[in-house]
């Protein structure tokens, strides 16, 4: 786990408070994620022989970011990210082009949509991007990182994340600047 994902976690998570927000984001991360995919994923190319599409050659390089951030999340998200390409296909070979295209619409108004009514009605202040664009790349992260202490790994994330704070409206502005927080010196 690198210094800088630390750090950026710790600022994301203060954005992420409420766990309604959190489940909104697992909805939307993975919509938002599939409707960038499918029309790329009608697209095929051939490198070095194999078969691929422009949807795996264009997530690749966000992978392997991934991957240097943190190996274990990294490699989580890879595997659903697999997956999600794998679904794509699926849906690209049994549906039309015009098709897939309303697919990729309908999935952006409900990512769009379930991001919105996360910050806005549950946390009560804007998205973490619209202060700090980076964190269109953290959001991935930190739902794995959720995940991954949910499920009792990862105590080093959880000391960073922390509990939920439930029904308690965050008193941050709805403006940018708001203070950062460090994440806990390592031990």
């Amino acid at each position: 786990m690198t210094d800088y994902f630390l750090r950026q976690l710790a600022d994301y998570v203060q954005y992420h408070r409420d766990p309604r927000n959190c489940a909104l984001h697992v909805f939307g991360i993975i919509f938002l994620f599939l409707a960038a995919i499918l029309p790329l994923t009608m697209w095929p190319v051939s490198l070095f022989g194999a078969q691929s599409t422009v949807a795996t050659l264009m997530v690749l390089p966000v992978l392997i970011y991934w991957l240097v951030l943190d190996a274990m999340l990294g490699l989580a998200i890879i595997g659903v990210a697999s997956f999600l390409l794998w679904t794509a296909a699926i849906i690209v070979d049994h549906v039309s082009g015009t098709g897939t295209y309303i697919a990729s619409a309908f999935l952006i108004v409900i990512g769009v949509g379930s991001q919105i009514v996360g910050h806005r009605v549950f946390e009560r202040r804007q998205p973490a991007l619209v202060d700090n664009p980076s964190h269109l790349l953290m959001g991935p992260m930190f739902v794995m990182a959720k995940l991954f202490i949910a499920l009792g790994f990862r105590a080093d994330l959880a000391a960073i994340i922390g509990p939920s704070e439930q029904n308690e409206p965050s008193t941050a502005s709805l403006s940018p600047g708001d203070r950062r927080i460090e994440p806990p010196a390592r031990p």
